[in-house]
C-alpha cells in the first residue's frame, strides 16, 4: 500500500465509498444527502491542509484521509484529521496507516497535538484504533449524535500530544 497526495482525478474512486459511508449516517456528522460536488469540496482540501489516498498494489484507492489545522489564531498549533476506508478493505491496516501518516504530517508541520472533534462513540473500531495510537477521550458530548440504529449516542472529543 502507498499513501500519496490525493488528486482531483481520485475523487470518483473516493466517492465510490465516501457516498455510502456518509449516506449510512453512522460515523460522520455530514448531511446524509451530501452531494458529490459538495463532498469533493469538503474532502479535497486546499493547501496548507492536505488530503491523501491509500492505494493498494493494483492501484485501487482503498482509503483516504484529510488533515488540517483544527483551530485558528492562538490555538492554530492543534491539528485534526478525518479518515475513510473502503469497507471492502476494513481490518487490513489501511485506517492505521492513514492515521499514523496524519500524525507524522502534523509533527513535521510543527503541530503540538491532534484533536478529533466528533468521534461517534459507537464507532468502536475507530475509537480503539485511535486509542492504540495514543489518543485519549477528553470528554463525551452525551447524545451528541443521532445514530440511525442506536438512537442518540455520545460524541467523543479525542486528543493526542505530538
Amino acid at each position: 500500500m502507498v499513501i500519496r497526495e490525493a488528486k482531483a482525478t481520485d475523487w470518483p474512486a473516493i466517492w465510490a465509498f465516501f457516498q455510502p459511508i456518509v449516506t449510512a449516517g453512522e460515523t460522520f456528522t455530514y448531511p446524509v444527502d451530501l452531494g458529490k460536488e459538495e463532498g469533493s469540496e469538503w474532502w479535497l482540501l486546499p493547501a496548507p491542509a492536505r488530503t491523501v489516498v491509500a492505494v493498494d498494489d493494483a492501484g485501487k484507492v482503498v482509503g483516504t484521509a484529510k488533515m488540517n489545522r483544527n483551530h485558528l489564531g492562538n490555538a492554530s498549533h492543534i491539528a485534526s484529521a478525518s479518515f475513510m476506508v473502503d469497507p471492502a478493505f476494513e481490518g487490513g491496516g489501511v485506517g492505521r496507516a492513514l492515521c499514523a501518516h496524519t500524525m507524522e504530517w502534523a509533527r513535521a508541520a510543527g503541530f503540538r497535538s491532534m484533536q478529533f472533534n466528533a468521534v461517534v462513540e459507537t464507532n468502536e473500531r475507530a475509537v480503539g484504533l485511535y486509542r492504540s495510537l495514543g489518543f485519549e477521550v477528553l470528554g463525551t458530548l452525551p447524545e451528541g449524535f443521532h445514530h440511525p440504529r442506536h438512537g442518540y449516542v455520545g460524541l467523543h472529543i479525542m486528543y493526542c500530544a505530538l
